[in-house]
C-alpha cells in the first residue's frame, strides 16, 4: 500500500489538514501519472503547481528549446537556460523543486506515430499545445486511450479551460469538431500573448487536474471557461457530447499553417533560395517589402522598404512615398509567412499590384536558410 514518508507528510500538511481532501486525495496523487504536452506557456505554471503538489509522475513532451521570447511568460526557464532543450531544463528544474516526484523527458513531437504509445502510460493528459494539429491528435488520442484530457488555450488577452473525455462526457471535437479556416486562425507568435495570462490559464488547468486525480469538486466536463484578463470576469459555456463528434476510429495527421491555406502557399509564395536568386537578378527592379513592426525590424531585416501591415490593412499606407511602385515585381515578408500574405491579398486588390509574392516562412526561414546571423525571436 502507498504511503506518504515523513519528508511528504512535512511537504504536503496545508493539504493533509484540508477538510476533504486529507491523506486519502494526497495519496492518490502520489500514485498519478500525467502527461503534459508542450513544456511552454500553458505547461510550465501548470508543471510548476502539479510538481508542488506531489503528482507522483509528471512525464514532459516537448522537442522545442528555450529562446528568449520565451521568457516573457514561461518563467520556469531564465536566460541561462536559452538554446537548452526544454524537457531537459524542466525536469532537472522540477524535481528540484520537489525530490519526492518523477519526471519522464520525452523530448519529441506528438505524433500519428507515437501519440498512442505515450498517452497509454499516463493516467490523464494535459494539453499545453500551442496549435490545432496538436489539439485535434491529443483529443483523438485519449478518445481512442480512454484518458481524461485537461485543456487549454490563449488568445491575447483571454483564456479557454475545460475537461474533456471525463466519465463519458464531451470531447473536444464535439466543442471544435473541425480547425477553424487557417486565414481566421490566431497565431500566438503573430499576435502576441499577455505575458501572465499562460500562468492563470496554466494553473486552471493545474486544478482540473488535481480535481480529476483525486475526485474533489466539479470538473469542468460539458463546460468552457472563458477568462477575459482586460475585464478580470470568467464566462461558462455549457455544450453537450455529440455522438457522431465523440467516436473517434483512428488516427489522421492533420496538415494546418495558421493564417495561409495551401493552395495560396501553392501559387503566391516564394522561398528564401528562390528570393536570394531574383535579388542577385534582378536587383534594384525586385522590391522587398518588410510588413513587421519597427522593433521587430530593429532586431533583424533583409534589405528593404518597411511598411507596416497595420498601414496596409486600413490602406492608408502611402506607398508613393516608400517608393513602391505597383508594376514592379513585389516580395513582401513577416516574421513566419502569416502577415505577409494578408498584406498581399490587399496589395493586389486594393493597390493593383500586379506581380507580388510572400516569402514562406518569413524571416525566420530566411535565417534558416539563407542568413544565420538571423536568430528565432
Amino acid at each position: 500500500m502507498t504511503t506518504l514518508s515523513q519528508s511528504e507528510i512535512s511537504r504536503y500538511q496545508r493539504h493533509l489538514t484540508l477538510p476533504g481532501f486529507g491523506e486519502a486525495a494526497q495519496l492518490k496523487l502520489k500514485a498519478a501519472r500525467v502527461l503534459i504536452v508542450g513544456a511552454g506557456g500553458l505547461g510550465c505554471p501548470a508543471l510548476q503547481y502539479l510538481a508542488a503538489a506531489g503528482v507522483g509522475t509528471l512525464g514532459i513532451v516537448d522537442d522545442d528549446r528555450v529562446s528568449r521570447s520565451n521568457l516573457q511568460r514561461q518563467i520556469l526557464y531564465t536566460d541561462a537556460d536559452v538554446g537548452e532543450m526544454k524537457v531537459a531544463v524542466a525536469a532537472e528544474r522540477l524535481m528540484a523543486m520537489n525530490p519526492d516526484i518523477r519526471c519522464v523527458r520525452h523530448a519529441l513531437r506528438l505524433t500519428v506515430e507515437n501519440a498512442l504509445e505515450l498517452i497509454g502510460q499516463y493516467d490523464l493528459v494535459l494539453d499545453g499545445s500551442d496549435n490545432f494539429a496538436t489539439r485535434y491528435l491529443v483529443n483523438d488520442a485519449c478518445v481512442l486511450a480512454g484518458k481524461p484530457l485537461v485543456y487549454g488555450a490563449l488568445h491575447r488577452y483571454q483564456g479557454q479551460v475545460s475537461v474533456f473525455n471525463f466519465e463519458g462526457g464531451p470531447t473536444y471535437r464535439c466543442l471544435f469538431p473541425e480547425p477553424p479556416n487557417p486565414k481566421d486562425a490566431p497565431n500566438c507568435s503573430e499576435i502576441g500573448v499577455l505575458g501572465f495570462l499562460p500562468g492563470i490559464v496554466g494553473v486552471m488547468q493545474a486544478t482540473e487536474v488535481i480535481k480529476v486525480l483525486t475526485g474533489i469538486g466539479e470538473p469542468l466536463a460539458g463546460k468552457l471557461l472563458i477568462f477575459d484578463a482586460l475585464k478580470m470576469s470568467q464566462t461558462i459555456v455549457r455544450f453537450k457530447r455529440v455522438p457522431g463528434y465523440a467516436q473517434v476510429t483512428e488516427l489522421k495527421e492533420i496538415e494546418y499553417t495558421c493564417g495561409v491555406s495551401s493552395t495560396e502557399s501553392d501559387s503566391e509564395e516564394i522561398t528564401p533560395a528562390e528570393l536570394q536568386a531574383q535579388m542577385q537578378l534582378n536587383g534594384a527592379a525586385l522590391q522587398v517589402v518588410d510588413v513587421r513592426e519597427g522593433w521587430e525590424r530593429a532586431l533583424y531585416r533583409i534589405d528593404s522598404v518597411h511598411v507596416p501591415l497595420g498601414s496596409i490593412l486600413d490602406q492608408t499606407a502611402d506607398l508613393e512615398a516608400a517608393g513602391l511602385k505597383t508594376d514592379l515585381p513585389t516580395c513582401v515578408y513577416c516574421k513566419g509567412g502569416v502577415r505577409s500574405m494578408k498584406a498581399l491579398q490587399v496589395l493586389k486588390s486594393h493597390y493593383g499590384f500586379s506581380e507580388i509574392k510572400s516569402l514562406a516562412g518569413g524571416i525566420l526561414e530566411w535565417g534558416e536558410q539563407i542568413d544565420p546571423s538571423i536568430e528565432s525571436y
